[in-house]
């Protein structure tokens, strides 16, 4: 059953990732301009590479009761699955097909490489 006070966390915690995820887009594309997608990459990647950094925390720590809060909350609003995809096709509808193409390559590598680092140095820590 879902109670009150996870979905308050996860409600609070995703108007918080959201407003980050826009800030850094907003930054992303008034430093480096809007012809690639640069905002949503670097908010996969470190949204990925913060997952891992709480996986091992909250485990290790015994905070998973902050997990509706922090994962999916925060990094849920945070990280932005749905944006790529609407950023890849809209580059791809562009006929910026090779861009498209390293976008996608470069987001889930980038991703799984950054989420695979910090479970390697969170978990050399605690062991």
């Amino acid at each position: 059953m879902f109670s009150l006070s996870s979905m308050f966390q996860v409600a609070v915690g995703g108007a918080a990732g959201s407003v980050l995820r826009y800030m850094t887009n907003v930054a992303a594309g008034r430093l480096f301009g809007t012809g690639f997608p640069l905002g949503t990459l670097v908010v996969n990647v470190v949204g990925s590479f913060l997952m891992g950094v709480l996986v091992v925390l909250l485990a290790e720590k015994g905070g998973t009761r902050h997990a509706p809060l922090l994962m999916t909350g925060l990094l849920g609003g945070f990280t932005t699955l749905s944006a790529f995809s609407l950023d890849t096709v809209t580059l791809w509808e562009r006929g910026q097909h090779g861009l498209a193409l390293g976008y996608v390559a470069l987001t889930l590598g980038l991703s799984l490489c950054a989420i695979v680092l910090a479970l390697h140095l969170l978990r050399g820590v605690f062991a």
